[in-house]
């Protein structure tokens, strides 16, 4: 079957007249090019028509580049020259098969070249030239944006002549490019967290955004060990050994901005899976006014941790921003006229003005051991990271009975059963009713974008599950998750913590004391103004800060 002429398909679809395209042939025969070139620098054709009717042309698909994400092992199998001067980019695989962006399908010479370089099949899809630009842009920045990466010399290698040819891998430029990329996207992202998982015929990079876990690519199965030994290096851990979890850090400067990562390896059945943790302190908020604290919370807390002394302890799962809420608080009570001092297993974020100290179990420094040796330091402020066993509750309980303002984490559910969990830790009610001031438990929510949050009616099921009546006039708006290019498709950008505060009044302690039931300490908590995580999740709610879909997801 023949190809219908390009000129023919604009005149018969009305994007031109059979003069304009006539004129342009005419132009095309002076001074070359192709025939779209001429008709788009002519101003006779928008670039998305030229690209509709090129794809119609040539039968291919048409892809939006900027909502489409580009696979950097497929960019990196042609060099940023023969990507521009073809207005052309390897996206992605369909297999074994490279997945090539191209301004002009018709352009056969292009094809060729870029086959020849990749040494594969190509399957062409059209994008336009300006899309085409931005990503060939986005995918080359890295050598400016990653101005520097932290890694070990690699003498250590050279040493171990079965290695070398791993250090040849790792040393190799799309490789370096690849794991570049990866931080650089991350962090563009928002991301905390970057997994990088081996399968069975690939290699899964995902990313966790907002607390949710996104799948944003897959290798080809050729790149897993030399990425993977890339990643080893630059953290300083042992690339000889496969067979078991190593932990290690790494630095990078992206766009001018510090960025630490935490890297920990875990040996899989289809090889080693790595998860690097972004420690972004630009991006963490250590304002207690930009947590989500309601403001009734806020001043409940600020009640307590003003206090010269007390317990104040941040309850929840791993992830849910303890730590970034004992810092904020520690930002709102530094003072020249304090002495602060932290014990931390890591210290993730340095504080002006804080004494820090990082645990080492190997030389004997643990969280116990350094909270005796701080109470030696005249104190005001303790911060201890976590407390894990009897030894460190029963000292900072003791510490805050002499005396000392200490703050601390634990992993409990809710506010009401944290003095519970203290007690069957092996500490005596009566320490804990004295000791604790304040607990406050919290979880990360999602925020829902701005851009492109719709109304909405809750279903039946919202209805059960919040307990409301599907009678009743709601008297206000709920939204809900729709996705655009702002959000990354998700519906949410960024999260923000729900609190409940609890109060250790002289009922609370009484109960605490004579050790009563988890839902005993709750009422009473409750009739005393605490508003519990489900009931904070639903002001929001009603605020349009979330969805009631998030607030399930989250408090269950």
């Amino acid at each position: 079957m023949s190809r219908v002429p390009l000129g023919t398909l604009l005149v018969d679809r009305g994007l031109c007249s059979a003069e304009a395209v006539e004129q342009a042939l005419n132009q095309q025969v002076r001074g070359g090019g192709s025939l779209g070139e001429v008709l788009l620098d002519a101003g006779v054709v928008t670039e998305d028509d030229l690209l509709a009717a090129l794809a119609d042309q040539a039968g291919l698909d048409v892809i939006d580049l900027d909502d489409h994400p580009v696979d950097p092992t497929a960019a990196a199998t042609i060099g940023d020259g023969l990507a521009r001067r073809y207005h052309a980019l390897p996206i992605g695989w369909d297999g074994a098969t490279l997945v090539v962006a191209i301004a002009d399908p018709t352009n056969v010479l292009a094809m060729d070249d870029i086959r020849s370089v990749a040494g594969c099949d190509l399957r062409v899809v059209v994008a336009t030239r300006r899309a085409i630009e931005a990503a060939i842009n986005r995918a080359n920045r890295l050598d400016a944006d990653v101005e520097s990466v932290t890694s070990v010399a690699l003498d250590a290698v050279d040493e171990r002549e079965e290695l070398a040819s791993v250090r040849e891998i790792t040393e190799d430029a799309p490789i370096v490019k690849l794991a570049n990329l990866l931080i650089r996207q991350a962090i563009q992202d928002r991301a905390s967290d970057i997994h990088i998982e081996p399968t069975e015929h690939d290699v899964r990079i995902r990313y966790r955004i907002d607390g949710v876990l996104h799948e944003v690519m897959r290798s080809p199965k050729r790149v897993q060990s030399g990425l993977i030994s890339r990643l080893k290096i630059m953290a300083d851990v042992d690339i000889a050994e496969r067979r078991i979890p190593q932990d290690g850090r790494m630095s990078a400067v992206v766009g001018g901005r510090q960025i630490d990562l935490r890297v920990a390896t875990l040996p899989t059945v289809f090889g080693e899976k790595v998860v690097l943790r972004v420690l972004d302190k630009s991006n963490t908020p250590l304002d207690l006014g930009e947590l989500g604290f309601l403001p009734s919370t806020l001043e409940r807390y600020r009640s307590r941790f003003e206090r010269p002394c007390g317990t104040i302890l941040v309850t929840g799962p791993t992830g849910s921003g303890k730590s970034t809420t004992l810092y904020a608080t520690l930002n709102r009570l530094n003072d020249p006229s304090k002495n602060i001092i932290t014990v931390e297993d890591p210290v993730e974020y340095r504080l002006p003005g804080v004494n820090q100290i990082q645990i080492n179990p190997r030389a004997g420094l643990t969280f116990a051991s350094s909270l005796r040796s701080i109470l030696r330091a005249d104190p005001d402020i303790v911060l201890v990271g976590e407390i894990r066993d009897r030894e460190t509750a029963n000292i900072a309980m003791e510490a805050a009975l002499t005396g000392h303002l200490v703050l601390s984490t634990l992993h409990t559910n809710d506010a009401a059963s944290t003095p519970t969990r203290l007690v069957e830790m092996g500490l005596e009610p009566y320490l804990v009713s004295s000791a604790v001031d304040c607990v406050v438990a919290q979880r990360l929510i999602r925020r829902l974008c701005d851009r492109c949050k719709i109304p909405s009616f809750p279903t039946k099921g919202d209805f059960d599950a919040l307990g409301w009546d599907e009678d009743d006039d709601l008297g206000f708006d709920l939204y809900q998750p729709v996705g655009c290019p702002a959000c990354s498709r998700t519906g949410y950008q960024g999260r923000f913590a729900l609190h409940e505060v609890m109060l250790v009044t002289e009922e609370v302690k009484a109960l605490i004391a004579g050790r009563a039931h988890v839902e005993e300490i709750r009422k009473v908590a409750v009739a005393q103004g605490m508003q519990d995580l489900r009931g904070v999740g639903l002001v929001h709610v009603r605020n349009g800060a979330t969805s009631v879909e998030e607030l399930l997801r989250v408090v269950a």
